[in-house]
Order: C-alpha cells, then structure tokens, then sequence
C-alpha cells in the first residue's frame, strides 16, 4: 500500500474531516479564493472553482461562505492575497515530502515548516529536490463497496483513466490530471460518491519506515497536516500495518 493511501487510510479512521471542520473550512476558503482569482467565478467555464465548490458542498459549507470567498476572490470583497507555494523535503528515514501550502506570508510558512521538519528528523530541502520522484496524476478513491470492479473500471476507462488499482480497502482510479474531471465525473454519474478525489503527487517507489522513524513519519504527518497554511502533504513512506495500528492506539 502507497504513502499516500495510508496517510487517506489514517485520516479516515480518525475522522479527521469532522474533527477538524474548521481547518478544513480554513483551507477549502483560501482554495475558493485563489481558484476565483486565478480562472473567474463561473464554475462552467472554471474546473478548479467546480471542484472545490463540490468539495466545500460536500463538508456542508453554508452556501454564504462559499459565495464571500469567490468574491473575495475575483475582487468584488477586500481579502487578503494568499500565494500557492510548494516546499520539498526530508522526513525521518529519508521520506520524501511534498508540501503545498496557501499562505498570506510566505516567510512566516517556510521557517515553520522548517521548524516542524526539524522537529522530526528531517529537512527542507531546494526546489525539484523530490519533486522528480512523484508523478502528478488525477487520482480518486471509491470505496469497494460502491461499485463493481467491471463496472467501474470500464466506466473509468471509457472516460480516460490510465489504471485502476486494488489497495485492500478501496479502488484507486488514476488518469492524466487533464482527465480528471471527465473521470471523475462519469463515476459520480454512476451513483458513486468517491471517498477521495484530487489531482495528487503520486510516488513512483516507496521507502519502508519502521519503529521510531515510523512513529516519527507519522507524527510528522499529523502535525504538517495540522498547519493552516497546508493545503496538501505528499509523501513515499510506507508502514506496516501493525506499525499504523500501534499509532491509533
């Protein structure tokens, strides 16, 4: 199992989503915004703004606050300018990380993600330094019990996914990001809602992570995801299961 499907398969079981609405509000506001300003406040003719508005529909953001934070956007309401920044590095092990943030201040971001980074055994490192061991690839994950395999995999297919994997619990259907809501739609056209769905930076091979760099991987992940300037954390760690049970113990 991938880095990254255990990090979904972590946040899952902790119901990290409704412990942390605020945070997810925090950071869905910030993507409106940016998403509004960059490409317009049409969702028709905006993928990125429709995406998100379906995301903040879906963690039931009143339709109020979605609407505050596209104008803000687009210019119609004062707000503050955030900038999309990705930062590389090092966790415990020699993980590799990829972090996206949305911040107001850059300076303020980079030395706590360094410090954070530190914290755990592990280091900021220079632009590209990781980035050339993922691949960015549209990626949604339906719950087995959704769909049949036939049925969704040729539905993914005929919509221009590359590939559907099996990671025990779920389906992984991965395609091109400029497929990704072509296929995204068509499986949602199915009566499937994915339990995740985004354009991610999937690693190409994974680094085994036990004891205490695990536990360190772990921690490191939570808090990074914790920060209200992350938007996104990728990584190529892996972990057995026992080492993920012992953590939500």
């Amino acid at each position: 199992m991938s880095g990254h499907s255990k990090w979904h398969t972590i946040k899952h079981k902790k119901g990290a989503a409704d412990a942390k609405r605020g945070k997810v509000f925090t950071r869905i506001i910030k993507e409106l915004t940016v998403a509004a300003r960059n490409g317009g406040s049409d969702p028709a003719t905006n993928p990125r703004l429709r995406t998100i508005i379906a995301e903040a529909k879906s963690v039931n953001m009143p339709s109020d606050n979605i609407k505050k934070a596209i104008q803000r956007g687009t210019g119609e309401l004062p707000g503050v300018n955030y900038e999309e920044i990705t930062y590389e590095g090092y966790g415990p092990g020699g993980a590799a990380l990829i972090i996206e943030t949305l911040t107001d201040n850059k300076n303020r971001t980079v030395g706590e993600i360094r410090h954070l980074l530190e914290k755990y055994n592990g280091n900021l490192g220079s632009s590209n330094s990781v980035a050339w061991m993922f691949d960015k690839k549209g990626y949604i994950v339906i719950d087995k019990g959704a769909a049949s395999e036939e049925t969704l995999l040729n539905t993914a297919l005929d919509a221009g996914a590359d590939d559907m994997r099996d990671d025990g619990e779920h389906w992984e259907v991965l395609c091109d990001p400029s497929s990704f809501e072509a296929v995204k739609d068509a499986i949602k056209a199915l009566g499937v809602e994915p339990a995740s769905a985004q354009v991610a930076m999937l690693p190409q091979n994974f680094i085994k992570l036990e004891g205490k760099e695990a536990s360190h991987m772990l921690k490191l992940m939570d808090v990074l995801d914790d920060h209200d300037d992350v938007k996104h954390v990728w990584s190529n760690f892996d972990i057995s299961e026992k080492e993920l049970e012992a953590s939500l113990a």
